[in-house]
């Protein structure tokens, strides 16, 4: 049976071919911190993607591990990494057109469907997903399988894929790793009472018994929260714990499914609002060039809103059908 264990160590061959490839170019706190987060990952259970660390490595060292990620993280500086020349690109491109797309749209196609039929895959009586969630496993399943539909896109060598997606992983650098990192900080800050202390201050401000004062509070305090801590996973357990469970599911009827999906895509119009969203903001306008390091910000600044608006138009409709 697939389990999200076998593809954190397909992930930690990938960091730890990242790291080689540094440490032969003499770029030695890349090859640490590559490594070191491979490591992590091999362990078993990843604490820098779920809430606690490896069934072989103690919490200790996994802790002093994540201390020395950020000491890494100072040292690791975005420099140009060689790729094929701007004329070879441009005829691929013009080649392959819009087939350029299939692979990326398998990751998605093949993880919704994975997730719909899971229980149904089976090799004889054997169940092909372990029990419990399926949804991370299936989303590793898919992204292996779109690597080996771009190799047969492209016609290009399988190595081609692990050192494009090293030079990508490089250029991107410690901002790669933040979405792990904020998720757990938000897994954190909701284990040590953060939620509770969100929602005491809030039913001491806001009229607790008005359902509108609720939705508004939880989903602008998704966005305040996700500019603060620069990822919506970050908000969403704090948030949750604070307003969405005790205020409108329990005492206003909420549905806690649709709250919690329509609140996490309102969560999402802070990342377009913040710096703290590093990979999304800080680094593409890096990649572009730009001169002004918040240009992508500026850009989706009124998006964000209007969306917002939306979504708090959209929660007051579903949730509480």
């Amino acid at each position: 049976m697939l389990r999200i264990e076998h593809f954190y160590v397909v992930l930690a061959a990938f960091l730890l071919y990242a790291g080689w490839r540094n440490l032969r170019e003499r770029r030695f706190a890349h090859a640490a911190f590559w490594s070191l987060i491979a490591v992590l990952f091999a362990s078993g259970e990843a604490i820098l993607a779920a809430s606690k660390a490896g069934d072989r490595l103690p919490a200790q060292i996994a802790g002093a591990g994540v201390i020395a990620l950020a000491l890494l993280a100072t040292r690791m500086r975005r420099e140009h990494i060689a790729e094929a020349p701007e004329e070879q690109r441009r005829a691929s491109a013009e080649r392959l057109g819009h087939r350029l797309f299939g692979p990326a749209l398998v990751i998605p196609l093949v993880t919704v469907l994975i997730v719909l039929l899971g229980e149904k895959l089976r090799y004889g009586t054997h169940r092909l997903f372990a029990e419990g969630s399926i949804t991370l496993p299936a989303l590793g399943l898919a992204s292996i399988l779109a690597a080996f539909a771009a190799i047969a896109t492209t016609r290009e060598r399988p190595l081609q894929a692990a050192t494009e997606g090293r030079r990508l992983l490089d250029t991107m650098g410690w901002a790669a790793l933040l979405p792990l990192v904020l998720a757990t900080l938000g897994g954190v800050f909701a284990a040590s009472g953060v939620g509770e202390a969100v929602s005491s201050l809030v039913t001491a401000v806001i009229p607790a018994d008005s359902r509108i004062a609720c939705l508004l509070a939880f989903g602008l305090g998704m966005v305040l929260f996700t500019v603060i801590m620069g990822n919506a996973f970050a908000a969403f357990p704090v948030m949750m714990a604070g307003i969405g469970l005790p205020l409108l599911v329990q005492r206003h009827g909420a549905d806690p499914a649709a709250l919690g999906a329509i609140g996490m895509v309102t969560g999402y119009c802070g990342t377009l609002m913040t710096p703290m969203a590093a990979n999304f903001n800080l680094v593409p306008a890096a990649l572009l060039e730009l001169d002004d390091p918040n240009a992508v910000i500026r850009v989706q600044f009124p998006t964000a809103i209007a969306l917002m608006l939306v979504n708090l138009g959209l929660m007051y409709w579903l949730v509480f059908r």
